[in-house]
């Protein structure tokens, strides 16, 4: 059985240029900087990389860029969600042959309340059609926005039918029993938190990690909590990075989380996000700055914006 992923991950900011299509330099050149201040491993192309915004092209060239670009693969789980399920076949395929360590994939959200039946023939459709027994499929639980959840008697059915191919799942749901009892139901399964707020307790409940939007920035501070998860003085690294995530998350993460970016690097073309999402108002890039720069855990990151 392939060793299992876990650790602290980044879902991978996507930087776009003045034409709104994905700068592959800049997002290799991200990729690398995440791996080397943090990161264990990737996630782009999920709800922080404005995957849903983008075509399948896009996707394909943006995974196709981290493989030319040496960015190792096998320590990247890829986004491949969509409501189309050619779609989701293709890009799952792509991520395959290339490497990847496994694919995120979505339920299909624009059917409202869909049957257990109808979603569990989704992803059946996907891990067949992909039809690759080297597919790791990672199941992105996202009710806010997918409006349809991953439940424990979908995952049941899911691994009774395909094993091991069923890896893990990512808890956006930001309510830490969901993630505690997926832990419960199915020991061993690579459950990643959405927030770095729940990486502690997601590692002593036996879970694998964090895939995180924060962890864009905020990676250098997730890593010594995921070290120190079975010490004492993890509880305060996890508290000052819970105090970080709690500021982000108080404004559009995408925006806020590309407003950093842009102060860190000297680059404004950070801030491009593709409609319907907008940069941050001036009133609120002066107010996260401030906010983030009075935390003192965050100056060290923050020092090559002063």
């Amino acid at each position: 059985m392939a060793e299992t992923l876990r650790g602290v991950y980044a879902a991978v900011l996507t930087p776009f240029t003045e034409k709104l299509e994905p700068d592959l330099e800049r997002f290799v050149r991200h990729c690398r900087w995440l791996l080397a201040n943090g990161c264990d491993g990737l996630a782009p192309l999920g709800t922080t990389g404005e995957a849903n915004s983008l075509s399948v092209a896009q996707r394909l060239a943006l995974v196709e860029a981290a493989r030319a670009g040496g960015v190792p693969l096998a320590q990247c789980i890829f986004g491949a969600g969509s409501c189309a399920l050619a779609d989701a076949v293709t890009v799952t395929k792509a991520v395959v042959a290339a490497g990847g360590g496994g694919a995120l994939l979505l339920p299909p959200f624009y059917y409202k309340n869909p049957s257990e039946d109808g979603l569990f023939a989704f992803f059946s459709e996907v891990i067949e059609r992909t039809g690759d027994a080297r597919l790791k499929l990672y199941l992105y639980h996202f009710p806010q926005l997918s409006t349809v959840p991953i439940t424990v008697p979908l995952v049941t059915r899911l691994k009774r039918a395909y094993g091991d191919t069923i890896a893990g799942l990512k808890d956006s749901s930001g309510d830490w029993q969901v993630s505690a009892t997926f832990l419960r139901e199915f020991p061993g399964f690579g459950v990643f938190s959405g927030s770095e707020e729940f990486l502690l307790a997601n590692l002593r409940a036996g879970g694998v990690g964090c895939i995180s939007a924060s962890t864009n920035i905020t990676a250098p501070l997730a890593r010594p909590v995921y070290a120190a998860w079975n010490r004492a003085e993890a509880d305060g690294l996890q508290r000052g990075l819970t105090d970080v995530r709690l500021v982000f998350q108080s404004y559009p993460l995408q925006a806020a989380l590309k407003e950093v970016m842009a102060l860190m690097t000297g680059d404004p073309s950070w801030r491009v996000l593709l409609p319907p999402n907008r940069a941050l108002a001036a009133a609120q890039r002066a107010e996260l700055a401030a906010r983030l720069r009075n935390l003192p855990q965050m100056q060290p990151i923050l020092r090559q914006a002063a």
